[in-house]
């Protein structure tokens, strides 16, 4: 049976073409082999509209396209990089957008799949920043100025995330345990799989009484990060160049 992969944090940026192609290498071997690929947020370092006609997203949505035709799946979740990505891409990609949290059947197993930011509460000033930036009000403000006005404010806002992000402490910037609990159970799984804070490991925990788990996947800064699953359990797995098939 083919196996299911999951990516997350890639952060592609025309500043680093090594991490680009490594993916697309992935896209074109590694992944065609599998039955699905998610991708659970922030494949773009940033996201300015479905409009954007840089030659990144270009060749990345035609890397997306090229892997859903050949028979894998294709699914992405917005991230805190690229909450505009849109129905306009996803159609134009071959790709099903998937809203945050998302359940699946991994295997017989429920699992639940989310970026991760939503689990960070102790981030107070982000949380505030993420239910602004998520307003479709907000969103249709943005998306009515230019091209040109928007990566402007891209950049001005990754570079605020920069400023914010170096002085906070480690920790609050982590999941909250109790928040990935309270979300667990809310959404009755013991399976949850979710990006975002960079730390890739598989977490045993507690959820109702019963044995859980939690993985965190890695991010793709310094070389590609990737979760492969079967009926027989999932593993973590890093990727340089060269090795993506």
């Amino acid at each position: 049976m083919p196996d299911t992969l999951f990516i997350s944090d890639l952060h592609l940026d025309p500043g680093r073409p090594a991490i680009t192609a490594l993916f697309l290498d992935f896209l074109a071997n590694r992944a065609t082999s599998s039955h699905a690929l998610y991708i659970l947020g922030d494949l773009f370092e940033a996201w300015i509209g479905d409009d954007d006609n840089s030659p990144l997203s270009q060749v990345v949505c035609n890397g997306l396209k090229s892997c859903a035709l050949a028979g894998t799946a294709v699914y992405i979740m917005h991230g805190n990089r690229d909450f505009l990505l849109g129905p306009s891409f996803a159609e134009r990609c071959c790709c099903t957008l998937l809203d945050d949290p998302a359940c699946i059947d991994l295997y017989g197993t429920p699992t639940l799949l989310m970026h991760g930011d939503l689990l960070c509460t102790d981030d107070t000033e982000y949380m505030a920043f993420r239910e602004k930036v998520r307003n479709p009000h907000w969103q249709q403000a943005l998306l009515s100025k230019t091209l040109d006005e928007r990566r402007q404010m891209a950049q001005a806002m990754r570079a605020s995330s920069r400023e914010q992000t170096s002085g906070k402490a480690e920790s609050i910037m982590d999941v909250n345990k109790d928040t990935v609990v309270r979300v667990m159970t809310e959404n009755n799984v013991q399976h949850l799989i979710h990006g975002h804070t960079h730390r890739p490991a598989i977490h045993a925990l507690q959820v109702s009484g019963r044995p859980a788990q939690r993985i965190v996947l890695g991010d793709w800064y310094e070389q590609g990060s990737v979760l492969v699953c079967s009926p027989d359990g999932c593993e973590l797995q890093e990727l340089s160049a060269g090795d993506a098939s």
